[in-house]
């Protein structure tokens, strides 16, 4: 591999990105929308949340103190966009860390790749495989941890195949400083960046804690039995959370986001939206049945398959990248990767059946990314040796036609992706800025309805709304309108707007608005979706 190998991916991801971004004018779902604006107030130097997305963490008003479930990463990375561009729309400006971090996945993938195999056609199929990278694709130029954990994820496996791994002297031959410089110096403190990283993903996500036992793991598989590493690699991760950890310990009384425990005892996705959140104990989850509660997690467990196969493994992929994987076995790197697919399996399907099966595999798998993406091109080529032998082909020709061919398969994958997530049929109305228009035309009815810009709103997706329109939020909770309106009074808002996305619980008043019982009022309707009044 040569430095003009890794500017040429990176320039190809910059144009593929471009080509996808010039569709997207809005976050387009609630996680890029909760830190697209959570970014915009950090930028303005707080962490409130002008809004109540859940009520988990049993909130006592508006504004909310900010991340009691959602981790802060990419919300720090937004305002640093939002702080670079202050007179740009808060996306635009939100997006570009995102966007200069995407360009570097590519990169550091063929790096990987390189490292476990010391082969720059494979490394480059792997590198071509990180840009056209399917599913992912779309997420990865807004904000959300997509970007952030694969460039991590890449980072993390490379330092975990110091130094012997770096192939160093191929790739800065010219710049003896440099080689010297990053050998002595990063496989000197490995351990402590390791932590670092671990800290880092722990910042980006929840779950990103298992990269703190993940970096432990490195040290146990190199036989490291020197306590004075695995230290190092606790500080590294210290040096990252432990002063968020103090913040938390401030603000909410413990040193971990206090909202996601109680995921624990949902029964179905929407209970996340469950008011008061107290109801969610083991005693609720134990009352839904053992029948209900085993199905719930084989179905997640499914669901999370099916991800493993059509988004991790891009379909085409995947019995390659198990191929190169097992090929690959004895290398610790890969070791770690496969036991950590594994627990976040284990942990998004029997743990969180219904955030995981809903996204969070999703997300959390996006940390592995980089080592699949480089194992794929591995195992199609010892795949290919027997065919290549009883076909008669040449074999290093067949692997430049067939590898590559296999590439632009799954770059016509991601492109109809593209299509049907960001584009749509109406290229000048794409389908990615959907939810934006419906709350800009939600907006503009509520200031017709004559109600005032400070009103808290009852609505589906509060962070959206909120940054789309400017009014203060609250999410409509999982039960019928005498749960909503206990929360209204509680939190002194008056007016509910009930979009077509609901709980069943209100699906009757949704359809006939005027059958709303006291204290609510039919207002008026904005397109479809009717808005009530609290009357007393």
């Amino acid at each position: 591999m040569k430095l003009k190998d890794f500017a040429l991916l990176m320039f190809l991801q910059f144009l593929a990105l471009f080509a996808v971004a010039i569709f997207q004018h809005s976050p387009g779902y609630m996680d890029a929308d909760y830190y697209t604006i959570m970014g915009q107030q950090v930028a303005h130097g707080t962490t409130a949340e002008p809004f109540i997305w859940n009520y988990l963490d049993d909130p006592q008003g508006v504004p909310h103190p900010g991340f009691a479930y959602w981790q802060p990463l990419a919300a720090f990375l937004a305002a640093w966009g939002i702080r670079l561009m202050p007179s740009a729309a808060p996306f635009s400006a939100a997006r570009i860390p995102f966007i200069l971090l995407a360009l570097l996945i590519p990169a550091l993938t063929a790096w990987l790749a390189y490292t476990l195999t010391r082969r720059r056609d494979l490394a480059l199929f792997s590198g071509g495989l990180a840009i056209a990278s399917g599913f992912y694709f779309p997420y990865l130029a807004v904000p959300d941890t997509f970007t952030p954990l694969m460039v991590l994820g890449a980072l993390f496996f490379i330092i975990a195949g110091w130094p012997e791994a770096w192939h160093l002297d191929d790739i800065v031959r010219p710049w003896r400083w440099a080689r010297k410089l990053l050998s002595r110096s990063l496989a000197k403190h490995a351990p402590f960046f390791l932590g670092v990283l671990a800290g880092l993903m722990h910042f980006a996500r929840a779950e990103g804690f298992l990269w703190l036992l993940a970096a432990w793991g490195v040290l146990v598989l190199r036989r490291r039995k020197v306590l004075r590493s695995y230290v190092w690699v606790l500080i590294g991760y210290g040096v990252v959370m432990f002063p968020w950890m103090l913040r938390n310990l401030s603000v909410f009384g413990t040193p971990l986001s206090p909202g996601g425990l109680r995921t624990l005892w949902l029964t179905d996705y929407n209970e996340l939206y469950t008011y008061p959140a107290s109801q969610l104990t083991f005693a609720h989850w134990w009352a839904s049945g053992l029948k209900a509660i085993l199905t719930a997690r084989l179905k997640a467990a499914g669901t999370n398959l099916l991800t493993a196969w059509t988004v991790q493994g891009q379909i085409l992929w995947l019995p390659f990248v198990l191929l190169g994987a097992w090929h690959t076995r004895s290398d610790r790197r890969v070791k770690i990767g496969l036991g950590m697919w594994l627990v976040l399996w284990v942990l998004m399907s029997a743990v969180f059946p219904f955030a995981g099966a809903r996204g969070g595999f999703f997300h959390a798998g996006a940390a592995l990314q980089p080592l699949f993406w480089a194992l794929a091109p591995i195992g199609f080529a010892i795949a290919l040796r027997p065919l290549a032998r009883w076909r008669g082909w040449h074999l290093p020709q067949a692997q430049q036609v067939l590898g590559w061919g296999l590439v632009a398969a799954t770059v016509l994958l991601t492109v109809l992706v593209v299509q049907r997530r960001v584009i749509g049929d109406f290229p000048t109305h794409p389908v990615w800025d959907k939810p934006a228009r419906a709350y800009a035309e939600l907006g503009t009815g509520l200031h017709n309805l004559g109600i005032p810009n400070d009103a808290l709103i009852l609505v589906n997706n509060p962070p959206g709304f909120t940054l789309i329109t400017g009014y203060p939020s609250l999410a409509v909770p999982n039960g019928d309108a005498d749960v909503v309106a206990e929360v209204a009074r509680r939190y002194g808002a008056r007016y509910w707007a009930l979009e077509s996305n609901h709980p069943k619980q209100q699906n009757h008043y949704y359809c006939h608005p005027t059958t709303v019982p006291e204290p609510w009022k039919v207002l008026g309707k904005v397109g479809y979706t009717p808005v009530f009044v609290l009357e007393h």
